[in-house]
């Protein structure tokens, strides 16, 4: 059965991916890791569960086709695994992204979308900031690789496959639909109380795997985890996930601004209005308003 780390794009769900993975699969005694270690949770759509059901990885029509098809083969061996995933939850040309019998859980991931979109104009290349805004408000916005990902990643065992995320609003919603074993996070929260949100997070895992977690566990894995610490391991040794620059033909940073992210001191005042106007409902629900 899968547990679903799900998220829109840049709302904090590699953090969480990192400190699960020192949390549950760290080998050493320190806890000690890298950035390798993230495809220990492989993302869903990927290469790996795909490439022998479709003809072809890269055609989006025929992967969410399949979607269901992958996860009933995923779960065959009746094995627990976590996958990260920005697909919506939501049935595409009569193919369900997922359902109850192939879900165990699901830890979704959420972000004050005035600051999801600093990082998302950094992360894609986008040029200015209303090229961001449309791309957060297309309730039809797929995500796909560019050509210079397409012949960098060809040869790779697995990598991340076309997903149909939508709008900022929409996947949300897709998403709080999940009524069982669900847990919402706001990244927001994991800023100003990581011990706070780090220790409940392991509580739900830790009540869904029959694990219980010690406290020393918990904690070695949140100062493993820190933004501060993962900006270095790319610095110093890259990122495989980091996406590349259309322009220049170069990887882009992936751990950009972190908690420094303020939309407050970075965004247009017009910009942060539209947004708020655009997704009042759930912000406010959200108690981003």
């Amino acid at each position: 059965m899968i547990i679903w780390l799900a998220s829109y794009p840049k709302s904090g769900n590699t953090w969480l991916r990192f400190f699960i993975i020192s949390l549950l699969f760290a080998n050493n005694k320190k806890r000690e890791m890298n950035l390798n270690h993230l495809q220990a949770i492989m993302p869903f759509p990927g290469k790996a569960q795909f490439e022998n059901l479709v003809k072809d990885c890269l055609d989006f029509e025929e992967v969410s086709r399949n979607w269901i098809n992958a996860q009933q083969k995923i779960n065959s061996d009746q094995r627990i695994r976590i996958f990260k995933t920005h697909n919506m939850n939501i049935r595409y040309k009569n193919s369900d992204f997922t359902n109850l019998n192939n879900t165990l859980a699901t830890i979704y991931i959420v972000r004050d979308p005035r600051n999801v979109i600093t990082s998302l104009k950094n992360h894609y290349s986008l040029k200015k900031y209303n090229d961001a805004k449309e791309f957060m408000f297309s309730k039809s916005q797929v995500i796909t690789l560019s050509e210079i990902e397409k012949k960098k990643f060809s040869k790779k065992k697995n990598f991340q496959l076309p997903q149909v995320i939508g709008s900022w609003q929409t996947h949300y919603r897709s998403w709080k639909l999940m009524r069982k074993n669900f847990l919402l996070i706001k990244y927001e929260d994991l800023i100003s109380n990581p011990q706070k949100e780090f220790f409940k997070l392991s509580e739900f895992l830790g009540d869904i795997l029959r694990v219980k977690f010690s406290h020393k566990q918990i904690s070695e894995s949140i100062k493993n985890s820190s933004f501060d610490r993962l900006k270095t391991m790319e610095d110093n040794y890259g990122f495989t996930e980091s996406i590349y620059n259309i322009q220049t033909g170069k990887k882009n940073k992936f751990f950009y601004l972190g908690p420094k992210n303020d939309w407050k001191n970075i965004l247009d005042k017009n910009i942060s209005n539209e947004i708020a106007s655009e997704f009042e409902k759930d912000m406010k629900e959200l108690g981003y308003l």
